[in-house]
C-alpha cells in the first residue's frame, strides 16, 4: 500500500471508504461490511487502518486444555501480533458471541499492542477501562464490561467473523465508531483516487447546502451537476 494512500485512510470515516470503494467499482452494492452497532473506545479518533492479524478467544468458561498447552498458545498470538511489517489491526472473534462477558481489550492488552506498532482493535467481544486505554489506540467492540473471565487465546491466524464480517488473515481493514470493513484487494491501486474524487464530488451538494439563501432552485441546480458527476 502506498503511504499516500495509507495517509488518505487515516483521515477519512469508514463510510466514506465505503462509499469510495463503489467509486472504485463503479458499481453499488459493497457487501465487506459489519452489521450492527458496535462501540467505539474513542469515538473521535481517527480511523484504524492495517492488514488484518487475527485470533478467537473464549471466555465464559475455563479452557480444557492444559495450562502449558494455553500458555504456548497465548505465546504464539503475541509473537504473530508482532510479526510481519506494514500497518495492522488486530482483529479478535470472541466465540462466546452473543454471550460474551471477558474482557480482553483492557489497559494492559491495549498498552502492548500499540507497543507492537499496531493502529487498533476490533472484536465482536468486550473492552473494559475506558478511562486508562492508551492514546492512539482505539478499539472497536461489541460490549463493555468489568471482568475478563476465563479469557483464553484458542486460534490464532484463522478467519474471523465480526458482526456479519468475515475477515481473513491479512485483509486490509478499515475500521471506526460505525463499525469496520474489508478493502478488497483489486481496488487498492485506485482507492486513493476514488476517495479523492467522492469528496469532490460530495462539495457539488454541500457547500450550497451550507451556504446562506439555499433554496429548493438552487438544491435543483446543485443535485443535477452532483447527479452527473457521479456517472
Amino acid at each position: 500500500m502506498k503511504q499516500s494512500l495509507l495517509d488518505l485512510l487515516k483521515k477519512v470515516d469508514t463510510p466514506t471508504v465505503c462509499n469510495a470503494i463503489e467509486v472504485a467499482q463503479g458499481k453499488r452494492g459493497f457487501n465487506d461490511f459489519t452489521r450492527g452497532t458496535m462501540l467505539c473506545s474513542d469515538p473521535d479518533a481517527g480511523a484504524m487502518v492495517g492488514y488484518a492479524r487475527t485470533a478467537k478467544i473464549a471466555a465464559v468458561n475455563p479452557p480444557t486444555e492444559a495450562p502449558d498447552v494455553i500458555r504456548a498458545r497465548r505465546m504464539d498470538y503475541y509473537r504473530h501480533m508482532a510479526s510481519g511489517s506494514g500497518p495492522s489491526v488486530t482483529v479478535v472473534e470472541d466465540t462466546d458471541y452473543p454471550n460474551c462477558i471477558g474482557a480482553y481489550w483492557g489497559e494492559i492488552n491495549t498498552t502492548v499492542h500499540k507497543g507492537f506498532g499496531i493502529s487498533g482493535a476490533l472484536t465482536n467481544g468486550v473492552m473494559r477501562d475506558l478511562g486508562d486505554l492508551p492514546d492512539g489506540f482505539p478499539v472497536v467492540a461489541g460490549s463493555v464490561g468489568p471482568s475478563h473471565g476465563f479469557v483464553h487465546v484458542k486460534e490464532v491466524g484463522t478467519p474471523v467473523t465480526i458482526y456479519g464480517l468475515v475477515i481473513k488473515d491479512g485483509d486490509l481493514v478499515h475500521a471506526d465508531r460505525h463499525g469496520a470493513l474489508v478493502v478488497p484487494p483489486e481496488v487498492v491501486d485506485d482507492l486513493e483516487q476514488a476517495i479523492i474524487k467522492l469528496l469532490e464530488t460530495e462539495k457539488l451538494i454541500l457547500e450550497p447546502a451550507r451556504a446562506t439563501g439555499f433554496d429548493f432552485d438552487t438544491f435543483e441546480k446543485a443535485w443535477a451537476a452532483f447527479e452527473a458527476s457521479r456517472t
